[in-house]
């Protein structure tokens, strides 16, 4: 196996071997059966406060009587989900031992979500877990790049499929990648006072729909959805994120959980100016280690923006439609201290899937300097008064099984 960090068509073969095999994910989920509380919990470390997602007496009077969980729960890398394949089967040990593309240099730079069905409180939920694409493409960064898509797929335990979402890693050769530079210049300076008057303005011209029903026939393509602002991005956000999202993929964990931790994955440690090992997660709350890693100063996950993404769709459609599917890319960090304005645009209008009416809107985020960081696109299934309340999309081939759905999910991507 290659060590020097090199992308080698054997590597890229090895790698499409493993497409479509389950394998159990690297930590056990944050909520095991996520009640109401969880529902909050999640919901405000996003900044969100619509009542569907926790207040059963409001949850009783919409369309789904009861609360509901919020999107960005029902899925979200580590949140929920029993494994429902415990360990790699004996007949693909060897296939997944290892990473064919060792050395090779791995960034997140997209994600997209799919929802099926609601999640009711107290439900368990199960999952599986397979890299589903692997596309080799030309890159103006370094040269050739590998996009590495992987799914996780969820349904209820004894009951239906809920949703998907799929996380785009794209490998890139270390040296080549550093010979075209490193991030750009960024300028972080204070707010003066009117500017974050400016922000607050923003806070209080914000609108959720909630129970106002937005229908069908009432949108056009080229309306406007939001804005929505968040920010400016402080540590404290980040500590919030982490009280309802938990401590993600690397499983974080202090004390002597920490150390167990440290003892199954060392290269994730870091020693700090005391030289005492910490997490290399730390860079999301330490200016110092950020700056190790060749930032200004500290940022936030991408999985948070696409989170501030649904919220500015959920708070435009309302409490009666359904967020389908949206998808975005985590094109420039957003760091401490900036500010991201979120807006859409809706693109067309039309009707899918034995004609359920539907919406596609185009979203963009953009910070205070202009740049456009997370781009993305959302579509929202819609009541109608002549099609009537909105029917819930079928999964990917219409599987009724978490594997068939992957094997569906697998044969969207293209291998050549």
């Amino acid at each position: 196996m290659p060590s020097d960090g090199s992308i080698t068509d054997d590597g890229v073969a090895r790698l499409r071997a493993r497409i479509g095999i389950p394998e159990p994910h690297p930590v056990t989920p944050h909520y095991l059966r996520p009640g109401i509380d969880a529902f909050r919990h999640v919901a405000t470390a996003y900044g969100d406060d619509n009542p569907l997602w926790c207040d059963p007496a409001y949850g009783a009077g919409t369309r789904w009587a009861g609360p509901i969980a919020p999107p960005p729960l029902v899925g979200g890398d580590s949140l929920i989900g029993e494994d429902e394949v415990a360990e790699v089967a004996v007949e693909h040990k060897e296939l997944l031992r290892g990473d064919p593309l060792r050395g090779v240099h791995a960034f997140y730079s997209a994600s997209a979500r799919e929802w099926w069905a609601p999640l009711a409180p107290d439900r368990r939920v199960a999952r599986r877990n397979a890299l589903v694409g692997v596309l080799d493409k030309p890159s103006d960064f370094a040269e050739r790049a590998i996009h590495e898509w992987t799914a996780q797929v969820f349904r209820e335990v004894d009951g239906p499929l809920l949703s998907a979402q799929y996380r785009l890693m794209i490998r890139t050769e270390r040296t080549k990648a550093k010979a075209r530079g490193k991030y750009d210049s960024v300028e972080i300076r204070p707010y003066t006072d009117d500017e974050i008057a400016s922000i607050d303005d923003l806070y209080d011209a914000e609108r959720r729909r909630g129970a106002e029903m937005l229908w069908w026939e009432d949108v056009a393509e080229g309306d406007t959805v939001g804005p929505m602002v968040k920010g400016p991005l402080t540590v404290t956000d980040m500590v919030c994120w982490h009280v309802g999202m938990g401590m993600g993929l690397y499983g974080v964990k202090p004390l002597r959980l920490g150390y167990q931790n440290r003892t199954r994955i060392p290269r994730f440690f870091h020693r700090d100016d005391l030289n005492v090992p910490d997490v290399m997660q730390r860079v999301h709350w330490d200016p110092e280690f950020a700056r190790r890693s060749g930032n200004p100063t500290t940022f936030d996950y991408g999985r948070m923006r696409e989170t501030w993404l649904i919220h500015l769709c959920t708070d435009w459609m309302g409490d009666d439609a359904w967020l389908w599917k949206l998808d975005c890319e985590f094109r420039r960090f957003n760091y401490v201290g900036d500010t991201q304005t979120m807006s859409g645009t809706v693109t067309r209008r039309y009707q899918v899937e034995g004609g359920r009416p539907a919406v596609d809107i185009d979203l963009t985020m953009t910070n205070q300097r202009g740049d456009v960081t997370t781009p993305g696109h959302a579509t929202v299934l819609l009541p109608s008064r002549e099609h009537g309340p909105v029917r819930l999309p079928e999964p990917p081939g219409a599987a009724t099984d978490l594997q068939a759905a992957l094997d569906r999910i697998s044969s969207r991507f293209d291998q050549s």
